[in-house]
């Protein structure tokens, strides 16, 4: 049976943060997807579409999950942070085989535990009313909880590539408390298939206890790596292929028990 992915990047991102993993596991035999979420394909710098503003992780989820239907597999599922929480969500409807996710994002209901999770919600706060439009985030803020594995020239690098978010998912994943909509939940029980979490031992941004708390719901079908000397943008840190072999190992032996 055809080895199929679908790469889910996270907020602010896009497609080419998986150029590097999308070749490796190409070299392997996979067949690899890497949408963009919606309005995350057109330069980083111009203004967003009118419609952002009103762009749930719900239309994520449902332009994902539409897409994985178009297939002619069922496809193991790979997210970072949002995207991780988004492949859960698909993975929820019966559309996965595996999922992976990597620094995924706290679901709905789970408070954040540490001063430098609290720290970056409270920096969207200080923003004002940030959920009523696109959303950018300073390199100041990115760079010591996201990017703190790169170099600085790296750092700046990556961060020119950065786009704009929409205010509402931000809410809607750090604020879920006010959001009647549930948009951030993951109905842990409806994923029947099995699931890694891959978590940065230094990520400052999600902490990697998240990431074993969010296997650990999974019971017997969760598996929880703790990727050492790595942070939150791992696929694109010095030494990105050992936790990719890790990966695409797992993924291999997932789809080969399905």
């Amino acid at each position: 049976m055809k080895k199929s992915v679908v790469m889910i990047h996270g907020a602010f991102a896009g497609p080419w943060c998986w150029d590097d993993y999308k070749s490796f596991f190409e070299a392997k035999g996979w067949d690899c997807h890497t949408p963009a979420l919606r309005y995350h394909d057109s330069d980083p710098k111009a203004e967003p579409d009118p419609d952002f503003v009103n762009t749930s992780i719900a239309d994520y989820a449902d332009d994902i999950a539409n897409l994985v239907k178009s297939l002619d597999t069922k496809p193991v599922l790979l997210g970072h942070a949002i995207g991780g929480m988004i492949a859960q969500q698909v993975a929820a409807r019966d559309l996965a085989r595996a999922v992976v996710a990597i620094n995924p994002n706290a679901p709905w209901g789970m408070l954040p535990e540490t001063d430098d999770e609290r720290a970056v919600a409270r920096s969207f706060m200080e923003m004002g009313a940030f959920w009523n439009g696109p959303l950018r985030v300073p390199f100041e803020l990115m760079a010591p909880f996201a990017l703190n594995k790169l170099d600085e020239a790296a750092q700046h690098a990556l961060f020119e590539k950065l786009g704009a978010e929409s205010g509402r998912v931000m809410f809607e994943m750090f604020f879920w408390m006010f959001d009647d909509n549930k948009a951030a939940e993951v109905e842990f029980d409806k994923v029947k298939c099995p699931v890694l979490v891959v978590s940065g031992a230094e990520d400052r941004a999600v902490r990697h206890q998240l990431g074993k708390q969010i296997a650990e719901k999974y019971g017997s079908r969760g598996t929880h790596h703790l990727a050492e000397g790595h942070a939150h943008f791992l696929f694109l840190e010095p030494g990105w292929k050992t936790p990719a072999r890790f990966c695409e190992q797992w993924m291999s032996k997932a789809v080969a028990g399905s």
